[in-house]
């Protein structure tokens, strides 16, 4: 259920998307005013939550539940880092001057369905622009600039000569006294798209340089086809895992192994199929993919080969040939696997025979 209000508005994506033909799967609603008074005026909404700070509310009617902000105003105090509040219930100008580009400024009414344009976005989103609404922009939030990235790569646009040199400019004197969960998830929207574009500019235009000021080259191997071929779910990390200082970003646990299993990688001198086979079992599939920049080569044939190389027999086969359990089953597991990438032909049988030479050493 959506409400109808002469001051209740869709903004942002919701409205782009509209416009631009594709499916949004946010539904951002604004209320020109208090959104929260707003609320508590709605006779058949439970309200569900509050946060008073922020001037938003989450409504339930007829077990839909609804986020309604109010239109609020805020500014930078310090660059770079989350914005301070200033305002609740604005003007509806004011609200959509906060916003990243012009094609996000966009609002609708709920009630006429009239869409309220104060930027020119809907002539950007014509002309497959993307333009911040004022020169300090990525000053106050750089991240705006891995968004920019996301949006020119999901929508095709491009940025207008002026919004470029803003972002130039920016990248020439990064203010690195940044909020890094905010970068962290500007990135992972972006890398997850999976979109080899999408990094190529983020190398080429230098925005790397928000994670590390350290000279960065694009890698040769386009790997994009790997993580799609594979369904790797951790897509965001193989493409930032590769930059100098990743470590800095507020990384989960895993994402620290997976990097930190490619730094591993990266320290070895890898050439028998057997080792590498060994090697790679015990490593993230995203850090082996990682690893395609320095060796695409042994790479590919790991993940559409030697990966699912196996043996037949296990430990109850040599329990039944008398041998006790111990740490030998293991060396003898691998010497058999050994042979195995010698002749893919091994049948079971001639895997037992090999257990019995095993032991009878």
């Amino acid at each position: 259920m959506i409400l109808q209000d002469k001051n209740l508005y869709f903004i942002g994506g919701v409205v782009r998307d509209e416009i631009l033909g594709l499916s949004s799967l946010d539904i951002d609603l604004t209320y020109n005013g208090n959104a929260i008074e707003f609320a508590k005026t709605i006779d058949e909404a439970e309200i569900l939550r509050i946060n008073e700070p922020f001037g938003t509310v989450r409504i339930k009617i007829d077990n839909d539940e609804i986020d309604i902000a109010s239109t609020r105003s805020e500014s930078y105090p310090q660059k770079g880092h989350l914005p301070v509040i200033n305002k609740i219930g604005c003007s509806l100008k004011e609200d959509v001057m906060r916003r990243d580009f012009t094609i996000n400024a966009l609002a609708k009414s709920t009630l006429t369905g009239k869409i309220i344009d104060y930027t020119g976005g809907l002539e950007d989103i014509k002309n497959k622009t993307l333009r911040v609404l004022h020169d300090d922009s990525f000053v106050d939030d750089p991240t705006r600039i891995v968004r920019g990235l996301k949006f020119a790569v999901r929508f095709g646009f491009e940025l207008d000569e002026h919004t470029k040199k803003l972002q130039d400019d920016y990248l020439d004197n990064i203010n690195y006294d940044m909020s890094c969960k905010r970068l962290k998830k500007e990135l992972v929207e972006t890398f997850s798209l999976n979109k080899w574009e999408a990094f190529e500019r983020f190398v080429n235009q230098g925005i790397y340089k928000l994670v590390s000021p350290k000279k960065f080259i694009l890698p040769k191997y386009n790997f994009s086809n790997l993580i799609k071929k594979f369904e790797v779910k951790n897509i965001w990390i193989i493409y930032a895992g590769l930059l100098p200082n990743i470590l800095n970003l507020p990384l989960t646990k895993s994402e620290k192994q997976i990097v930190e299993g490619f730094m591993k990688l990266k320290s070895l001198k890898l050439c028998d199929e057997f080792e590498i086979y060994k090697i790679f079992k015990t490593i993230p599939i995203e850090s082996v993919i990682m690893y395609s920049t320095i060796n695409h080569e042994i790479v590919e044939k790991y993940l559409n080969v030697i990966k699912d190389i196996d043996i037949f027999i296990n430990g109850n086969d040599l329990k039944n040939l008398g041998i006790e359990p111990s740490q030998k089953y293991q060396e003898c597991f691998d010497y058999i696997l050994c042979k195995k990438f010698e002749n893919l032909k091994l049948t079971k049988d001639d895997e037992i025979k090999l257990a019995k030479k095993f032991f009878q050493k």
